[in-house]
């Protein structure tokens, strides 16, 4: 075979992997002139991404990467990423954010962990139950399954 004929066969595995990127962090192909709604599922697209190609990356508190990741570190590094500057704290960015209902939420959405009113941990919502999220001390930016339902969500815009 030659290196023209293996070409379309190599697009095509692309293309498939390409869309199955896509679907696995619920993204969506938004055209040029669509309202603010898809503008800001584009982004928050971008953002769970940007969140996914950190995987492994180690927790440390305070840290906000490229490397190395709190919580609300790893949120705000994601969004600037896609275009959008969020505040520094998990309590700061919930404040900055529409408040949705779980029956709502969307990848892409902040998931703000509470105790009472006040919010101690934040994760990106990737969609079927499951976050992205940089953990704890001794741990990695990994996707995990909710554990609690005490927890807030918030759509950047």
């Amino acid at each position: 075979m030659t290196a023209l004929n293996r070409v379309p066969s190599l697009m095509a595995r692309a293309g498939t992997a390409s869309a199955l990127t896509l679907a696995a962090v619920g993204g969506t192909i938004v055209a040029p002139g669509l309202s603010a709604d898809a503008s800001a599922a584009t982004m928050a697209t971008k953002a769970l991404r940007v969140a996914a190609s950190k995987k492994g990356s180690p927790y440390q508190w305070g840290a906000t990467g490229p490397r190395r990741f709190d919580c609300s570190g790893l949120t705000l590094y994601s969004f600037k990423k896609a275009g959008k500057k969020l505040p520094r704290t998990a309590a700061q960015q919930y404040n900055r954010t529409h408040h949705v209902s779980a029956d709502h939420r969307k990848p892409g959405d902040l998931v703000f962990f509470h105790y009472g009113s006040s919010v101690y941990h934040v994760g990106i919502y990737a969609g079927k139950g499951k976050i992205w999220h940089a953990p704890r001390t001794g741990e990695v930016v990994k996707l995990e399954k909710l554990w609690t339902n005490h927890v807030w969500y918030g759509r950047v815009s």
